[in-house]
C-alpha cells in the first residue's frame, strides 16, 4: 500500500496536467489498460519483486484516473448541480468499491488470488469494450 500510494501521488500531477490537453475518454482508456496490466502482472507474479512492479503499475493507474474521474464529473454536470454530482458520484463508487471488495474477496477464498486479478483485467476489458460500443462525448462548461 505504501508504494502504490508513493507511486499514485508522484503520477497524479503530471497525469492530471495530461487531462488538461487530451480527451478524457483517451486518457480513462489508457488508464483502464495500465490496470489490466497491473492485474495481470499481480496475478502471474510468484517473486516479490513482480509483485512490487504490479503495486506500481496499480499506482500509475490511479494517478491517471482518480483526478480525471472528478474533472469528468465536474465538466458534465450542470453547475447548480455538481455538489449533488459530486455526492452521487462518491456515493455509487462506494457502493460499487463494496460490492467490488466482496466479489474479490469470495474470488480470493473459493479460487486463489490470481482469480481476482483475473477477474479486474476481465472486468476493464468488458469496459473498454462497452466504451467501444458507446462512447460518450465531453461536454465542457
Amino acid at each position: 500500500m505504501v508504494a502504490m500510494n508513493l507511486v499514485y501521488a508522484c503520477s497524479a500531477y503530471p497525469f492530471g496536467k495530461l487531462s488538461d490537453r487530451m480527451s478524457h475518454e483517451g486518457l480513462l482508456k489508457a488508464g483502464l489498460l495500465v490496470l489490466i496490466a497491473a492485474d495481470l502482472v499481480l496475478a502471474l507474479s510468484d517473486h516479490w519483486g513482480g509483485v512490487l512492479f504490479g503495486v506500481a503499475l496499480w499506482g500509475v493507474h490511479m494517478g491517471m484516473t482518480q483526478g480525471l474521474l472528478a474533472a469528468m464529473v465536474a465538466h458534465t454536470a450542470p453547475a447548480h448541480l455538481r455538489g449533488t454530482a459530486f455526492g452521487m458520484f462518491n456515493l455509487i463508487s462506494g457502493v460499487a468499491l463494496l460490492l467490488a471488495s466482496l466479489g474479490a474477496g469470495t474470488l480470493w477464498e473459493l479460487f486463489g488470488s490470481a482469480s481476482t486479478f483475473y477477474a479486474g483485467a476481465l472486468i476493464c476489458v468488458v469496459t473498454l469494450i462497452g466504451m467501444k460500443l458507446a462512447p460518450f462525448g465531453e461536454r465542457r462548461p
